[in-house]
């Protein structure tokens, strides 16, 4: 008896690099963004804020196996949702990976289901994390505990599916690349409601929230940008020319943005500023997202221009007018990923080149997959990629509002005064820094 290590349909290189570059994806959350918000907080909070990253990872990830990932990307239920059903059988996560409603649109898949499930996953996790990010330094841990894996499974999966899952947005022709739309609109979006209703941090935190440690923030704001490559280099589903464009353009508009938000700073303030540095180089990994793939070196450029401009003049001017005031959104997620989200998914309507081959076909007549945009003739597609953000954007505010509104009535969303005077060892009994409390 002759044994093979796997069926015929499985290439070794794309199954490597799908769990690779989801592999990736997940050092952005832990621990990318779990010391990343550990460091730019008030040391008081560093405990609380980077709990919340690892514990959101792991609750997401419990029910998107239960029934989540077939919410998202399995048979069609409705025209925004798949059918919740399990994805723990044997013969489901072997067999060859399929997204039922998407597969007339792409080649079949190279790698088992087991490793489109965990790369999905890791896409999943890292945006209720994003969201977590505004609410930051006032949020009662046990409503946290709640709204994770509740957020994920009634709002995440409607945006997915829509646009990855082969729902309507998809049928329409709405293009989203990596997520600038399902993952950081949505984040920005739901976070901003999120901050509404929870509540301001203390007027002192608001008014004094010094980085208790700037090299932390660094250490993890590097394995963002890096891990960024499996990000959108994932996204073609192969190890294909498409991914390695896809790599490079998210570099390329990652660097631009950050020297662009560096000058913007250094004109308005004089100074240029390491946290700004960070959030130019946020704002450009999340512009670029959504077009990745469909752009061209060019496109890459203009997108990171874009990003260091207007995310920078949202967070500079508009969050700090009196209205936007109001709401607490603590580390500015509704401008460094909602705005730059709709930025980037608006300049695809714009940019988008057709000869950027996502998969390349064989009959004369059709060239492969692509978009185009109005740069080169199809100014359609610009008011597509509008309409597909509006659906996200109402969305998100109706259902988180009222999963918020529901869970408030069980627990209160933020932690009581005298728990907020002292942070971390009121939640959880443990400090960041032991230095200075030996022998207390």
């Amino acid at each position: 008896m002759a044994l093979v290590p796997s069926p015929q349909w499985l290439s070794a290189g794309d199954n490597a690099w799908q769990l690779a570059a989801a592999t990736f994806v997940g050092l952005q959350s832990v621990p990318g963004l779990t010391v990343l918000y550990g460091g730019i907080v008030k040391k008081k909070w560093a405990i609380n804020s980077a709990f919340m990253s690892i514990y959101a990872f792991a609750s997401v990830l419990v029910v998107w196996v239960l029934f989540d990932y077939n919410m998202a990307f399995g048979p069609q239920w409705f025209p925004f949702l798949g059918a919740p059903s399990l994805g723990t059988g044997a013969a489901f996560t072997t067999a060859q990976a399929i997204v039922p409603e998407a597969a007339s649109g792409m080649p079949p898949m190279a790698f088992p289901m087991a490793t489109l499930m965990y790369f999905q996953f890791v896409f999943a996790a890292i945006t209720v994390i994003i969201l977590g990010g505004s609410v930051l330094g006032r949020m009662n841990f046990t409503a946290w505990m709640i709204f994770c894996p509740v957020w994920i499974t009634l709002v995440y999966t409607v945006g997915a599916f829509s646009l990855w899952g082969g729902g309507w947005l998809a049928s329409m022709g709405v293009a989203d690349f990596s997520g600038g739309y399902v993952i950081h609109l949505a984040a920005g979006t739901s976070g901003f409601v999120a901050a509404a209703l929870v509540g301001p941090r203390l007027q002192q935190d608001r008014d004094h929230f010094p980085p208790n440690s700037l090299l932390v923030t660094l250490v993890g704001a590097g394995i963002l940008w890096l891990g960024w490559n499996g990000f959108n280099g994932g996204d073609p589903y192969f190890a294909n020319a498409d991914a390695g464009a896809a790599v490079l353009n998210t570099n390329t508009a990652t660097a631009v943005a950050l020297l662009v938000w560096t000058l913007m700073d250094k004109m308005a303030y004089g100074k240029p500023s390491v946290i700004g540095a960070v959030n130019g180089m946020i704002a450009g990994l999340v512009a670029i997202t959504p077009a990745a793939g469909y752009v061209d070196g060019w496109g890459a450029i203009i997108i990171g221009v874009a990003a260091g401009i207007i995310p920078w003049a949202s967070m500079n001017k508009l969050q700090k007018t009196k209205l936007m005031m109001k709401v607490d959104d603590t580390l500015s997620v509704f401008s460094t990923h909602g705005v730059a989200g709709l930025t980037g998914g608006l300049l695809v309507g714009i940019l988008a080149n057709p000869n950027m081959l996502l998969y390349i076909g064989t009959d004369k007549e059709a060239p492969g997959v692509n978009v185009t945009g109005w740069l080169h003739g199809n100014v359609g597609q610009l008011l597509l990629q509008a309409e597909g953000a509006a659906f996200i954007i109402v969305y998100n505010v109706i259902a988180t509002y009222i999963i918020l509104k529901v869970i408030s009535l069980i627990v209160p969303l933020r932690m009581d005064e005298a728990t907020l005077k002292v942070g971390d060892d009121a939640v959880h009994g443990e400090t960041a820094y032991a230095i200075g409390t030996e022998g207390e």
